[in-house]
């Protein structure tokens, strides 16, 4: 039996479904995704050519850098994607994902870039 996991954005004017495996989720408080979300980024990941677009006439493509792009709903915000121009694997915000989803954070990235305003005590 195939693993699949089905995610939206708040409007459902972005739908998908991962139709595969889906990486641990990490947690990223750098400051770009800090600015993105409001706060700090969960994210899973999945092979690009997984994820199967179920409605996506709300979802644009943002260039947050050079390197990298991220993809949001335009008609209600909702942050979904960020991936690395042309790479294999799409970072997927955990949140969106319908539950259960299976999944735990593991571990944390750029904690020395996090805001003031919290701690993060999981070692």
């Amino acid at each position: 039996m195939s693993e699949s996991h089905d995610g939206r954005c708040l409007c459902g004017g972005v739908r998908y479904r991962v139709n595969g495996p889906l990486r641990h989720v990490i947690a990223c408080h750098c400051s770009q995704c800090r600015r993105t979300s409001g706060h700090f980024v969960a994210a899973t990941s999945a092979n690009t050519t997984d994820i199967e677009f179920l409605s996506d006439a709300t979802l644009t493509w943002y260039a947050s850098s050079s390197e990298a792009q991220r993809g949001f709903c335009n008609r209600c915000g909702g942050n979904l994607f960020w991936r690395v121009n042309g790479a294999l694997k799409t970072s997927i915000m955990a949140g969106t994902l319908d539950t259960p989803t299976g999944l735990r954070i593991a571990e944390h990235i750029f904690v020395e870039d996090k805001s003031d305003y919290y701690e993060v005590d999981d070692d």
